[in-house]
């Protein structure tokens, strides 16, 4: 019984790396909560951008953890991308929220990843078991996870960007191709119109 009891649990810690996405509107907030007990660790990285592929701006918005006693732990502004932990000093209910409230442009699509670290003694004899090597390769895998589906937000942010400069470009290049072409077509037709000879009867 014991065993399934271990089982299960490092079923749910290996479940424990959440990805998440959410839309901010203009002037709006959104909260989100983890229960924590003494000594875990909470860490929440996240990625601001825009759901339209047209749009090339690299948009921010503010961030904030607070305890369960309403004491901010962190406080971020104009952040368009970021990686905060935190130690849990008590046990609780710990808040952290993105908020969009001092723009009103655009919605803000919010890609955020929360994983976490349950403390284990070291000193308890059972630290140095099978178990906690396990959660240990866990915890680490879903580190992994988590930066591997940050980097792919961020490759997608810097991918419309680059489209976005390629268009332009473009669009530049071949106003600069007509404007040549009717600068050329006016000095034909002007030179022309300079050499020709005018008789009058």
């Amino acid at each position: 019984m014991q065993v399934l009891v271990q089982f299960i649990s490092l079923l749910l810690m290996a479940s424990s790396a959440l990805a998440h996405n959410v839309l901010l509107k203009p002037y709006a907030k959104q909260c989100f909560f983890e229960k924590l007990n003494k000594n875990d660790e909470l860490a929440i990285s996240f990625q601001v951008g825009s759901r339209n592929p047209q749009n090339h701006e690299q948009y921010t918005c503010d961030f904030y953890i607070k305890s369960p006693s309403g004491q901010v732990l962190v406080n971020k502004r104009d952040m368009d991308h970021g990686d905060e932990n935190i130690q849990a000093s008590s046990e609780g209910k710990y808040y952290y929220c993105f908020l969009n409230e001092r723009s009103n442009r655009v919605d803000l699509d919010v890609s955020f990843n929360v994983h976490g670290v349950i403390y284990i003694d070291v000193n308890d004899p059972k630290s140095d078991t099978l178990d906690y090597a396990i959660s240990r390769l866990s915890q680490l895998t879903n580190d992994v996870k988590a930066e591997q589906s940050y980097l792919v937000i961020r490759e997608r942010t810097h991918r419309n960007t680059a489209e976005s400069t390629n268009s332009r470009v473009k669009w530049w290049s071949v106003f600069q191709i007509l404007v040549v072409a009717i600068n050329s077509v006016f000095q034909i037709y002007y030179l022309k119109r300079f050499f020709e000879v005018k008789s009058v009867v």
